[in-house]
């Protein structure tokens, strides 16, 4: 598969690590200017307290073969959003591609909690950063976005329409975020074509983001090692995977066909004929549902 998105301008909001990092690298990869906005700095860190910068993501996005640019922005906060949008209308005089995939969530949920043994506090929290940063960003973006007919909305979520809608997603606070963001994405089509524009939700598999990989106490590169203690991980995929799946929308003439659809990483690869960087094809949300919720024992063979 082959994608050019040479002269597009994308805006990866949410870019620091994980998916929004993967699929800022392939914007890039496919020739893109991206600018990639977070919290995390090298001068300044996030109460994430990791090492993952904007800076470094930008730099993967040039090395990549696109251009990367990093910028600090706190999506919460709408003057920094105004000022984000104004930038790259100044800049770059137009914007293609928006995705969403600002989150900041994963210190705050609570498993298998229902609403009243879950942190109030923690639960709000999640909500501001799942969603409500998602609508500022839209709101500010999006004028831009529509000034050129073409451009696309992906919204990053965790989950597909169809598995979410019959599956608890761990508390009232995390189900809402993740089903919402898949809701928004569908309403923002109802609008955008009216402007000859896109909006898709996206989901990915089980994600080898930083976070996860630390999780297992592992590294990309020995990343098999995490299956010795979950032996159902052998069906996740990279950030870049994700990545991929975008930029082939992205790229796609016939884009369109997509507005309001609620899609995968391992769907997209089929219709669009790519592989994760090692060469796998991870259809995790079948897998999930076919192997791993029955307790049968972990074996990808046919899903990978």
């Amino acid at each position: 598969m082959t994608t050019d998105l040479r002269e597009k301008v994308a805006l990866v909001a949410g870019a620091t690590r994980g998916a929004g990092r993967g699929i800022a690298v392939e914007l890039g990869a496919a020739g893109a200017t991206v600018y990639v906005t977070g919290r995390t700095t090298r001068a300044q860190q996030s109460e994430y307290a990791r090492p993952e910068t904007i800076e470094e993501t930008a730099e993967r996005v040039t090395a990549a073969g696109g251009r990367g640019i990093a910028v600090r922005v706190d999506h919460l906060v709408e003057a920094e959003v105004e000022a984000l949008v104004a930038r790259i209308r100044a800049e770059a005089g137009r914007l293609d591609i928006l995705v969403n995939d600002i989150w900041g969530g994963e210190k705050l949920f609570e498993w298998d909690k229902a609403v009243w043994e879950h942190s109030l506090e923690k639960g709000l929290r999640l909500l501001r950063l799942g969603i409500d940063t998602h609508l500022i960003t839209a709101h500010y973006a999006l004028p831009l976005m529509i000034e050129r007919p073409g451009g696309l909305l992906v919204e990053v979520t965790d989950g597909t329409a169809d598995y979410n809608s019959t599956h608890y997603r761990l508390s009232p606070f995390y189900d809402l975020v993740k089903t919402g963001v898949t809701r928004m994405a569908w309403a923002h089509a109802q609008d955008l074509a009216k402007h000859s524009a896109a909006a898709v939700s996206i989901t990915p598999g089980w994600l080898r983001s930083e976070m996860m990989l630390d999780a297992y106490g592992v590294s990309e590169e020995n990343w098999r090692e995490a299956t010795k203690v979950q032996p159902h991980f052998a069906i996740s995929e990279t950030p870049r995977f994700v990545g991929r799946a975008v930029a082939a929308i992205a790229a796609d003439p016939d884009r369109a066909r997509w507005n309001g659809q609620s899609l995968s990483s391992g769907g997209l690869a089929k219709v669009y004929d790519f592989d994760d960087i090692d060469g796998s094809r991870p259809d995790c949300w079948r897998y999930m549902v076919e192997v791993q919720e029955p307790g049968k024992p972990a074996d990808v063979a046919g899903y990978r």
